[in-house]
């Protein structure tokens, strides 16, 4: 039976309809424009991949086997990255801060404990991690986390001070609880406090330590179930670590000190150490430092143990940055931090506790960055980061995305960029190196540009769902530094602090031209070169835009240059400054009254401006104040890189400056737009705006209207649409998209041959062909105009509506863009309730409406952008970019895409016991867990102490899933070693019987011998 498809019924009548309305608009001629061949059927939303760093780091596991890092944040959200370029993303549902995760090492899952008190197994065997079991606790509050490796019951400590025991393969309690009453007895008449550690003795899985918060150390036998050993400090403790050979455990605490003890000797500590502290010449205890939050303790075959921690400092070290120390020998190396250190662990070549660590690197988690530093060369260099997690070195303003970009783009901003990168790191290869790259199909190249509050720009190589920065550029260095005098701060009045701080960016990939304005109401425009060069002077173009109603002319006719020529004062632009400083004769900062006029916000620097390869200055052009009156911030902007122009506007105007002749062509007020229709109906002169916040981002509500609303002043149409307009597109008469005119680009710095070449390429400029008086041409072009609350296609040259849609009613579109797909174009829209919505071109039906993300923030709205192929971004976070995708095609090849993060690895083999150790003991000793935790011998836990979830999988799933996760491998192990013992035993066997058979056969012989010559009566 053929399946029936409602959607394409509801397509049909929709295209019926949008006929009907077109037909009764605009006649005959225009109805059959073109066929549409975008369906419903070929968008579908969901999220792809998450960029940068995780926002407020909380917690931080490894697993040493399948070298792969997981980090978990205040938010619920989990990232786990592999070798570059494979990254994944999750979220606990809960939201809840992830306090601990352990892993199961080298069995592809993970358990991560949240302050909201529950516990999760999550599967790391499938692309996209899920939830296996969860265990929310109800009566106690968990504080620490602890898995042995190749063990199924998991230690969970509490702020009461008991442990319970959870197995992983069921998520259910155990019956054994180790009470904190029964732990400390009578050496402490108060509560010993939370859990702060909890570990199995590397020699001996029977012995277990626990750290309480208050100073108590416990030595815990699990079979006696009785306390061996207590060791008590006077100063609270925040972590311990064992020494390989489980005769000692070091333990750091609040007053910056490490204390050092012996199993057997539980009096006072073998040894203290203040790291930082010092030693007073009378032989008392040295000044408190502050807490040492961490400590672990590494040994090595060949050298002196490591001892690593984070914290105790001197109290008088104030305004030093947060350090990580590293003792080894008799060396302290303080390696200081750029942000505080939220936790770090320290890579070894085992994963097993009773043997020497062999450290090689130290994972250290910043509140806003990721270090690792290599342990084996002198210094302690840091590796070099190969994972896209300097999005936020300074607050991302605004974004652009670029889809199926020129193929030779990514390789030459990857050229000019690798040529910025700094010296000094690491020479050894990236050392968190699993999982494996996913196989897609998807090969477009994709760029990301990012705007930053200190005026920098970065160009990122998004292509095949991976991030990797590719070129930075500092605009910040077209303009001279702020003295911080009182002159300075009136004329960068109109923001607060970040003056450079990146608005808007208009970017041509063809011509590789780039122009970014700023918030300080500036205009820089960029040329790509692959050539240094030194810049004597940077082209200084000056423009008034003002706002004003006395002595309004109309504009003449033609429009073209003779504009500069108008008295009104938005008109007039002073010529282009080309030599000397900002500060030439024609601007002057204060009027005879004391009023400021003519003085830009920023100053260009005087001094000539050596540039490398890359973006090199072309143009700077900036709007100056007014008879008092600050500059508006441009809230438009356009390239054309075919006829070398440039178009802005604000709130007061619009001008076109050619940055080629380095003049301003067109100035006109909205007033001289406008007239009587302006939509904005102000007072003779705009009032003072207040100060904006750092990175100037204007309001919705004016969005890019000027740049849209901009008609030729000569032709006296004026088309509108509800709320400010966002987008403008063209399309030809066949209904498919036409880009603007693009020059390619050439080498600006060439020279001899190839500056011909340049020449002849300037020349071929694109002819634009008018459309004939003649009726036979009909409509040429189609202006497809979309707004915050509607779009409309508008016929060429006729200017006939012939299809419009409303959008919203009650909320308001905050990005809209033109897009092209596989097999058609659309306009994409997000709005400020959530909606992401496409429509058809030219016929505008609705092909998605997906209620996919509400406005939390400013963030979202400042840098939600769709681009072609169906893709879209946004800033997630201050520190993430958050990619999607709406096209179905995407989203069926997505898990193609994704890398995989478990990859079948060999566990390393059990260090070896020794040949004395095992004839005399002193090796590792292993305990039946099953036995002890089991239901059998520990009974049932208390019924309403903790309530277990099932996954989102269902049960049967989950149980499948649970044991191709946690057991596979257990149980594969314990087949083989059954089935070796199984073999060996049949190895004896036979070998018992063979050599029986040659006792037989020997006797046997013997017998025949010994019988040979009697007869049959002498037996």
């Amino acid at each position: 039976m053929k399946k029936f498809n409602i959607r394409k019924v509801l397509d049909g009548l929709k295209e019926q309809a949008s006929s009907s309305v077109s037909s009764g608009q605009s006649g005959a001629p225009e109805n059959n424009l073109m066929h549409e061949t975008l369906q419903s059927e070929n968008f579908q939303l969901c999220k792809t991949v998450r960029h940068g760093f995780p926002y407020q780091p909380s917690s931080m596991a490894h697993d040493p086997v399948q070298k792969i890092l997981a980090i978990g944040t205040q938010s619920g959200a989990l990232r786990l990255f592999g070798r570059p370029g494979v990254e994944c993303y999750c979220q606990h549902e809960s939201g809840a801060a992830v306090i601990s995760l352990q892993f199961l090492i080298n069995e592809g899952a993970l358990v991560s404990a949240l302050a909201d008190d529950s516990v999760h197994l999550w599967n790391l065997r499938q692309r996209r991690p899920a939830i296996l079991h969860s265990l929310k606790f109800n009566r106690e509050r968990i504080t620490f986390v602890h898995l042995p490796f190749q063990s199924k019951w998991l230690y969970i400590g509490t702020e009461k001070g008991n442990i319970h025991i959870v197995n992983v393969e069921s998520f259910t309690l155990s019956g054994y609880v180790i009470m904190w009453n029964k732990a400390i007895e009578l050496s402490s008449k108060a509560h010993p406090g939370p859990v702060v550690h909890i570990s199995d003795n590397p020699m001996d899985e029977g012995k277990l330590i626990i750290g309480y918060e208050a100073g108590i150390v416990v030595l815990w036998d699990l079979k006696s179930k009785k306390a061996d050993y207590r060791y008590t400090y006077d100063e609270a403790i925040h972590s311990v670590a064992w020494h390989h050979e489980g005769k000692q455990f070091i333990c750091s605490h609040s007053d910056g000190t490490l204390t050092i003890w012996n199993i057997k000797g539980q009096g006072k500590p073998f040894q203290t150490i203040t790291p930082h502290g010092k030693q007073p010449k009378d032989g008392k205890k040295p000044e408190p430092c502050k807490p040492i939050l961490k400590v672990e303790y590494k040994t090595t075959r060949l050298g002196d143990p490591f001892m690593i921690l984070s914290g105790g400092l001197s109290y008088d070290t104030v305004g030093r940055r947060p350090c990580l120390t590293v003792m080894h020998g008799k060396s302290t190396a303080v390696l200081e931090m750029d942000y505080p250190i939220v936790d770090f662990l320290t890579l070894c070549e085992t994963p097993y506790s009773n043997d020497f660590q062999e450290p090689y690197a130290v994972v250290v988690l910043l509140e806003k960055d990721l270090v690792v530093i290599d342990l084996a060369q002198n210094g302690y260099p840091i590796f070099e980061n190969p994972y896209p997690l300097t999005i936020h070195e300074s607050p991302v303003t605004c974004c652009e995305y670029f889809a199926d970009c020129p193929v030779d783009l990514i390789p030459a901003l990857y050229s000019v960029g690798s040529r910025q990168k700094r010296q000094g790191y690491s020479k050894k290869e990236w050392p968190i190196s699993g999982g494996n790259w996913g196989l897609g199909t998807q090969s477009y190249p994709e760029i990301i540009i990012t705007g930053h509050a200190d005026g920098t720009v970065k160009f990122w190589d998004a292509s095949a769902i991976m991030l990797q920065v590719l070129y930075k550029l500092k605009t910040a260095k077209v303009f001279e530094k702020s003295r911080n005098n009182k002159e300075d701060k009136q004329n960068t009045e109109i923001v607060d602090e970040d003056p450079f701080a990146i608005q808007i960016m208009a970017w041509c990939p063809e011509s590789r031209m780039l122009c970014v304005a700023g918030v300080s109401a500036n205009l820089i425009i960029y040329r790509f070169s692959r050539q240094e060069i030194t810049t004597e002077v940077v082209q200084l173009l000056e423009v008034r835009l003002q706002y004003e109603v006395n002595d309004m002319e109309s504009p003449p006719e033609g429009g073209g240059g003779g504009d500069r020529d108008l008295p009104t004062p938005g008109a007039a632009s002073p010529s282009p400054q080309t030599t000397g400083p900002p500060t030439h004769p024609s601007t002057s900062s204060n009027s005879s009254d004391g009023v400021r006029d003519n003085v830009p916000c920023l100053k260009v620097r005087s001094t000539p401006l050596k540039q490398s390869s890359g973006y090199q200055v072309e143009l700077v052009v900036q709007l100056v104040w007014v008879s008092g009156e600050p500059p508006q911030q441009i809230t438009s902007l356009a390239l054309n890189s075919s006829y070398g122009l440039i178009v802005f506007g604000n709130s007061n105007g619009l001008a076109v400056v050619d940055y080629l002749q380095k003049t301003v062509l067109l100035n006109l007020g909205t007033v001289e737009l406008y007239g009587s229709n302006d939509p904005y109906q102000r007072q003779a002169r705009s009032p003072r705006k207040t100060r904006q916040p750092a990175g100037g981002l204007c309001d919705i509500n004016e969005g890019s209207a000027s740049e849209d609303r901009c008609k030729s002043p000569t032709s006296g149409t004026l088309a509108r649409l509800k709320g400010s307009i966002l987008r403008m597109a063209f399309l030809d008469n066949t209904g498919t998209f036409l880009p603007p005119a693009f020059e390619t680009w050439y080498e600006p710095n060439a020279a001899g041959a190839d500056s011909e070449e340049r020449d002849k390429a300037r020349k071929r400029r694109p002819v634009s062909v008018s459309p004939s008086t003649s009726q036979e041409l009909q409509e040429s072009q189609y202006a497809v105009v979309c707004s915050e609350k509607q779009a409309k296609v508008i016929a060429l040259p006729s200017q006939n509506c012939i299809f419009k849609h409303s959008i919203t009613e009650t909320s308001f579109v905050l990005r809209a863009d033109v897009v092209q797909m596989n097999i058609g174009n659309c306009v994409a829209c997000f709005c400020a309730n959530g909606h992401i919505m496409t429509l058809s071109l030219p016929g505008l039906r609705p092909l998605l409406d997906v209620n996919y993300l509400p406005l939390t923030d400013m963030r979202i709205a400042r840098t939600f952008c769709f681009t072609n192929l169906g893709q879209a971004m946004y800033l997630t976070s201050p520190t993430e970019i958050q990619r999607i995708t709406y096209s179905q095609e995407t989203c069926e090849n997505l898990q193609e895409m994704l890398g995989e993060l478990f990859t079948p690895v060999e566990t390393p083999e059990a260090p070896n016991r020794g040949f004395f150790k095992g004839l005399f003991g002193g090796g590792a000793t292993s305990l039946d867990r099953e036995e002890l935790f089991g239901e059998t011998q520990a009974g049932k836990a208390s019924r309403g102490l903790a309530q277990h979830i099932p996954g989102p999988q269902g049960l049967e799933g989950m149980k499948g899933a649970a044991s191709g996760v946690v057991a596979d491998l257990a149980r594969a192990r314990i087949a083989l070693d059954e089935r070796g013992q199984k073999l060996g035993e049949l190895d004896e066997r036979t070998a018992a019987m063979l050599a029986s058979a040659d006792s037989f056969g020997k006797h046997a012989h013997d017998m025949m011998l010994k019988c040979k010559d009697k007869k049959w009566y002498q037996f």
